[in-house]
């Protein structure tokens, strides 16, 4: 079974924190390396955790932060080539695992070149992650949120249950029945309750819904509801930094119209020469005039990556009142998360749990590096339940017994298993197979094998 982990953080910001917020909390030793002594002490006052002070890339400093019995090194500092040395000395120091951020798109080209010469374990650049992200939300604009299991052949989408659907009252076997859609609805937010629901739950109109489908099922269900499920035409990005550089990139590359508002005007320049395909404009994007000028009343999508998050959620609100475009925010400090939630402004990005979740997605994953292992790993349900794929590489108690006969544990959804490629949504008949990977959406969290989903 598992084992604790030693993991030494460099670097105690945004990410560094939110790091050690999770994984001091599934039970690892972590020790923070920082050089500000006033971060160290609240790292101390909020998760107990050792610290050292000083340079993350001094052997000396990562010999006192016990760099030679640690299973994992993750440098998160603003530095990238800071980052990089930390990795660099803890791979001659100890022989722990190593993860870098990087966010120079500099390094972007070479990424596979530095890992294997560095002999980098993961590195990771929260723009591109964060860019990646939006793309797919503007692929599909009606979801809030999408996260992709068994290498994209299934989907998780969070969705708003408006009036419009016709589906207020219905219990969750019925809608399966009245659609004839081979979707399986596996949560439920409604105001501050998160629910993993059984077929006679009853949905509510502006219940936020997660559907677990294929991508083409996904499509067929929203389709029969009256949604729209054709990506968008056109965008418009607020905020000319390194994660509009990278989106529009991608999404230039899908065939979409952007255009995007930034007020340095050598900042701009830049991107022209970048994005020669894109429409760049020198201006102040919370400019109400500008804004309606440039046909924000037409628009299909408004993206606010401004630096400041209140830019980005009054950007987004005022786009609301002007347009039916998709709306998406970036927010990178603010902790309000339930006040962002009620003012329903489509979707918001955090930079920081994107980051921090690919990076405990390899934790989990160095951690069982045999048995059923966690493949994949995502928060879900405003980070209150986890939706995890499981692989199954040998025999146990929960194979090839039929789904309807294993004592599962409350508050848990076997949602999809992936057979040799093929998509099942499991019903009660179904059953578990060695070699098969298994989606579980469930607000207990920790779980690390297989066997865990059984009482």
């Amino acid at each position: 079974m598992e084992k604790k982990m030693k993991i030494i953080i460099v670097g105690f910001g945004k990410v560094g924190s939110t790091l050690t917020e999770q994984l001091y909390s599934e039970g690892h030793d972590v020790v923070v390396v920082d050089l500000l002594e006033k971060k160290l002490e609240t790292a101390v006052s909020d998760y107990d955790v050792m610290t050292v002070q000083g340079n993350g890339a001094s052997y000396n400093v990562q010999l006192e932060a016990g760099v030679e019995e640690a299973d994992l090194l993750i440098a998160v500092t603003a530095s990238d080539e800071l980052n990089l040395l930390c990795c660099l000395i803890a791979r001659k120091a100890g022989q722990c695992h190593t993860i870098a951020r990087v966010r120079n798109s500099m390094y972007n080209k070479e990424i596979n070149f530095i890992k294997e010469q560095l002999g980098i374990s993961m590195i990771i650049n929260p723009e591109l992650a964060t860019a990646r992200e939006i793309a797919k939300l503007l692929r599909f604009p009606s979801a809030i949120q999408i996260d992709t299991f068994a290498r994209g052949r299934a989907e998780l989408l969070k969705f708003k249950l408006r009036p419009e659907f016709g589906l207020d009252g219905l219990r969750v076997m019925d809608i399966m029945e009245k659609l004839n859609c081979d979707v399986l609805v596996c949560g439920i937010e409604r105001k501050e309750e998160v629910t993993i629901p059984n077929g006679n739950f009853v949905l509510r109109d502006h219940d936020n819904v997660s559907i677990m489908a294929t991508p083409q099922n996904a499509s067929k269900f929203f389709s029969k509801i009256g949604v729209n499920t054709h990506r968008v035409k056109d965008t418009l990005i607020i905020g000319g930094g390194k994660i509009t550089y990278y989106l529009a990139h991608q999404l230039l590359d899908m065939g979409i119209r952007v255009k995007v508002i930034e007020n340095d005007k050598d900042r701009c320049l830049q991107l022209s020469n970048l994005l020669p395909k894109a429409n760049i404009l020198y201006g102040d994007g919370t400019d109400e005039t500008l804004l309606l000028s440039e046909g924000l009343h037409n628009t299909q999508s408004v993206v606010s990556l401004t630096n400041f998050d209140e830019e980005n959620l009054l950007i987004s609100l005022f786009a609301m009142k002007h347009s039916n475009a998709k709306i998406i925010a970036k927010v990178n400090r603010i902790t309000f998360n339930d006040i962002i939630n009620e003012l329903d402004i489509g979707s918001v990005v955090y930079p920081k749990y994107l980051t921090a979740n690919y990076i405990l997605k390899y934790v989990r994953a160095t951690q069982n590096a045999q048995g059923s292992n966690v493949e994949t790993l995502y928060k879900i349900l405003d980070k209150r339940a986890e939706a995890l794929e499981f692989c199954i590489r040998e025999n146990s108690p929960v194979v090839g017994v039929p789904l309807m006969e294993l004592n599962l544990k409350d508050n848990l959804l076997l949602c999809c298993i992936n057979h040799k490629g093929k998509i099942i949504i499991p019903r009660g008949q179904d059953s578990i197979q060695v070699g098969d990977t298994v989606m579980v959406v469930t607000t207990n969290t920790g779980l690390r094998d297989i066997r865990d989903i059984l009482k």
